[in-house]
């Protein structure tokens, strides 16, 4: 049997220095008899880790050159694909947010549709427990509440002017150590008093790494509420909870209606117990129709990290949006997703009676089977 191939793309995203596959991984999986082709990376942006660290174990092959690849490299990147309408005619290994209603899915499935390729989706491979054998969620919930934390700080010093925008940092400690700092200033100016952070879905990675950066920055334990779906099956939301913090920070998994978490509409019906400054939306499902915080409706990014909410005064009203946090440490994501990633992907010889993949590839023709004809399925 020929060498299974994986061929590592460029991301096109912009400040995603993340990569699916580290330098570690890559020879792990060449020991093992793959073949790598990683493709050099772009100036902008850049992957956290050099071309020369994949020079000894795989083959740089020119940058965003994947669609000219033999067809049976596999092809493993991040992020979604730049919008395009060529056929898709290999097999993907991505995130490609399409499974489940988002903003185009149709058009992104309509593409593997008419060029008979596969899609592998990241947020789907799961083992035979149901759970998902590599996610950045960790590092999404950590990077998430660290944006919190400083939009509140500044908030306090800055009322009048938007966070300013945020690059990648080279290590995790660097971002703590100027998280505590701007909490520090904040909390000085706020009467000495900390702020009070609520966060739903703290059982999951994603809650875990936020609390765990909540911590880190000096949040005392007392100022965190950690819900999950025990609180908010406890009752049916908008919650006052939510309204009565500073921060709210949403960690959870969306796959199905739920009620609303919280609306402008409940903020304002008793304004005087309104606290909530800033909501970090880590799940990010701006355009999912079950989206339980309706307000949270555009992306925000890394240079533009908020958006302010109008009709909010005293305190203001802003919240974050970003789809690809992790990416504010991308050494310390990449390489824990792709160690985590590594054991499926060695099956991949043998994806046809491999669970993880098995799972993966019916998944994916349940949701090709939903296309309208008009997008290619028939």
């Amino acid at each position: 049997m020929a060498p299974v191939t994986l061929h590592l793309r460029a991301e096109t995203k912009l400040l995603e220095h993340r990569s699916a596959l580290s330098p570690a991984v890559v020879q792990k999986l060449v020991e093992n008899g793959f073949k790598v082709n990683v493709e050099k990376s772009p100036k902008n942006p850049k992957r956290i880790f050099d071309d020369s660290g994949y020079e000894p174990y795989a083959t740089l092959v020119d940058t965003f050159s994947w669609p000219k690849a033999p067809e049976d490299h596999m092809i493993i990147g991040l992020k979604e694909l730049p919008e395009d309408d060529f056929p898709l005619k290999h097999t993907h290994i991505q995130f490609a947010h399409c499974y489940k209603g988002q903003a185009g899915w149709d058009q992104v499935l309509g593409r593997f549709a008419a060029g008979g390729g596969t899609l592998y989706d990241m947020e789907f491979l799961e083992d035979e427990n149901r759970r998902r054998v590599a996610a950045f969620g960790y590092h999404a919930g950590y990077a998430g509440a660290a944006l919190a934390l400083e939009n509140w700080a500044w908030q306090i010093q800055h009322p009048d002017t938007p966070l300013p925008g945020k690059k990648p940092y080279n290590t995790q400690s660097d971002l703590v150590r100027e998280v505590k700092s701007d909490v520090a200033a904040g909390v000085a100016m706020h009467d000495g008093k900390a702020p009070r952070v609520l966060i739903i879905g703290a059982l999951g990675r994603c809650g875990r790494g936020a609390i765990d950066l909540c911590l880190a920055a000096g949040i005392p334990e007392s100022n965190l509420l950690k819900w999950d779906l025990a609180e908010t099956s406890a009752k049916a939301g908008p919650y006052p909870e939510i309204r009565q913090s500073d921060i709210f920070i949403n960690c959870i998994y969306l796959d199905k209606p739920i009620p609303k978490f919280v609306t402008e509409d409940f903020l304002k019906e008793d304004p005087g117990s309104r606290k909530l400054s800033v909501v970090c939306d880590v799940s990010c499902d701006t355009t999912n129709p079950h989206n339980p915080i309706p307000f949270c409706n555009k992306p925000t990014y890394f240079d533009k990290p908020t958006i302010t909410v109008d009709g909010f005064d005293n305190p203001p009203l802003s919240y974050i949006t970003i789809d690809h946090l992790p990416s504010l440490l991308p050494r310390e994501a990449s390489e824990a997703f792709s160690n985590a990633l590594l054991p499926s992907l060695l099956e991949l010889s043998n994806a046809d009676k491999a669970p993880v993949w098995q799972g993966a590839r019916k998944l994916f023709e349940k949701k090709l089977a939903t296309l309208p004809d008009s997008q290619g399925h028939t």
